[in-house]
């Protein structure tokens, strides 16, 4: 078999390709990390949008391999912005040494597994190509753009912005009128920070989500310090939830108690903010009934912040919370108070078709200066798919995730010999800590590398059996829920001809470190050594 240029080829430099080099290295491989853009960071990179935030505490939304790492940092709020996360990265990829073994600008277009040479050719932008006997996908659930095909849009001749594609450059707002198509995480972050500098903004909403107040403050010296004295207490704590975060959970079912303890308790968790406030009860996402009891409750909330009854009524979310991400804000609601801010409902309004100074909907012309499309990502396996990955007999992973993006724990598909995936579909991903979620990956995948090396095998592979297994299993605890009972991005609604299939695995963190651990126990069970 020909040498090739590396041992591992990584592709991605966001909190999983960085440590996924980390950990290549140590086990003395040659790595070479593959990056579309000119820096580390990955999603914080790309998603410069104002009032970009993680949904996640910083002090938890952090690596925790190293120790003096997570004593040194010092992190100063409790929802960090993208530009302090980006500094952090940053950090870890300069004290580690990292960059000397990234190449930036590198965009991969196509990878194939040479069955003769046992080995990967990866092919990227300018007709650059590599060869890796390990190839691992470290390409992030949401980092591919939504972009929907609006008609018109060729016409209009003012700025377009996507807040998954934002420039580098600082966009100044004074002045312009603006629109923001969607409503989703990015839309509730950057509308309020837009609206203050804008002369107007007019929102486009086509589904009204849940959202409930991040109560953000800056980090104290003594919360900090607190924090670091039980550091390895707050991470172990972590992995016995169902989301990989730590914070308080009720421990009753909503309809178990009186409705002024339910209203007592709902209002508990709403003040301890954002993501927090579905851990009130155990059974919000198990029974319809008791959903119900926490969707009123944020509705009513939002009716309370919004001063004209039409326009919150437009605002009120339907359905079932949770089925969604639930999305964290700042003053998002109370945006809609000020005199310069429009939101044009467009199930009642259909967005017709894009002129040259605006777009046309429900019959309406509206015009602005710039359009910012807050329209989320091809979650997931967007990523993985826009890449031409070819397996044994030049099998393409598009055709292989024709019905449904199956996979083997998320991390193998059968068919692709020594291709790893970090936080692909079937792993708790997008449902967890992704920083938490991002190591537990890259310690397995680092482990599977080591066993075909103890081994001397040429590769690892997992059989179609052992995938449609874990698939299957994945469908069975889903269907246990009222998770995936509506449309969403997670069973990937929001791109047009997509299998309906709901990709993160619902069992929850410590149910999914169990099977993993017994993997691993009974000696990487499921994976296919070939000498």
């Amino acid at each position: 078999m020909a040498k090739p240029d590396y041992d591992t080829l990584i592709v991605g430099a966001g909190f999983a390709g960085l440590y996924m080099l980390h950990r290549a290295r140590a086990l003395g491989h040659t790595a070479r990390v593959l990056e579309a853009g000119s820096g580390v960071g990955g999603t914080w990179y790309w998603n410069r949008y104002p009032g970009a935030r993680c949904d996640v505490e910083s002090t938890q939304y952090s690596y925790q391999f190293s120790a003096e790492l997570q004593q040194q940092w010092r992190w100063t709020e409790k929802y960090a912005t993208q530009p302090e996360i980006l500094r952090y990265i940053e950090h870890v990829a300069d004290r580690f040494d990292l960059r000397r073994d990234i190449e930036f600008g590198a965009c991969v277009t196509a990878a194939r597994f040479d069955e003769t040479a046992r080995q990967w050719e990866v092919h990227y932008e300018r007709g650059s190509r590599l060869t890796a006997r390990f190839l691992v996908l470290a390409l992030g659930c949401l980092s591919s753009a939504n972009r929907p095909e609006f008609a018109g849009l060729n016409a209009y001749q003012g700025a377009q912005l996507h807040t998954g594609q934002w420039p580098e450059r600082p966009q100044d707002f004074t002045g312009r009128r603006v629109a923001v198509i969607g409503t989703g995480s990015s839309g509730i972050q950057c509308i309020p920070m837009i609206a203050a500098q804008a002369a107007q903004v007019t929102v486009f909403q086509r589904t009204a989500n849940y959202a409930a107040p991040a109560w953000n403050q800056p980090l104290d010296d003594a919360t900090d310090r607190s924090i670091k004295a039980d550091y390895l207490g707050l991470r172990a704590r972590a992995k016995l939830r169902p989301t990989g975060y730590a914070f308080p959970y009720g421990e009753s079912a909503a309809l178990a108690v009186s409705p002024e303890e339910r209203a007592a308790q709902y209002e508990r968790f709403w003040q301890l903010g954002g993501l927090k406030f579905l851990g009130a009860f155990t059974d919000l996402m198990a029974d319809r009934a008791a959903n119900d009891t926490a969707a009123q409750f944020v509705r009513e909330k939002i009716r309370g912040r919004v001063h004209d009854s039409t326009v919150a009524n437009k605002l009120l979310p339907t359905g079932v919370i949770g089925s969604k991400r639930m999305c964290v804000e700042n003053q998002y609601f109370e945006t809609f108070n000020r005199p310069n801010v429009t939101l044009v409902d467009i199930r009642q309004s259909p967005m017709q078709r894009f002129t040259e100074r605006g777009l046309i909907a429900g019959g309406l012309p509206h015009e602005f200066d710039t359009v910012v499309f807050a329209t989320g990502f091809d979650a997931m396996t967007g990523s993985f798919l826009r890449i031409n990955v070819q397996g044994r007999a030049g099998k393409g992973l598009r055709d292989h995730w024709r019905e449904q993006p199956s996979t083997y724990l998320g991390i193998a598909v059968a068919g692709f010999p020594n291709l790893f995936l970090i936080n692909g579909p079937g792993s708790p991903s997008v449902l967890s800590n992704m920083v938490q979620s991002i190591e537990q990956h890259v310690e397995l995948i680092a482990g599977c590398l080591a066993e075909t090396q103890k081994r001397g095998a040429a590769s690892c592979a997992v059989s179609a059996a052992v995938e449609r297994a874990w698939g299957e299993h994945c469908q069975e605890v889903v269907a246990s829920s009222i998770r995936a009972t509506e449309d969403s991005w997670y069973v990937g609604a929001n791109i047009p001809g997509r299998p309906r299939v709901f990709m993160p695995y619902t069992g929850g963190v410590p149910a999914y470190l169990r099977k993993c651990a017994e993997v691993v126990s009974a000696g990487y069970s499921g994976m296919e050594f070939t000498q």
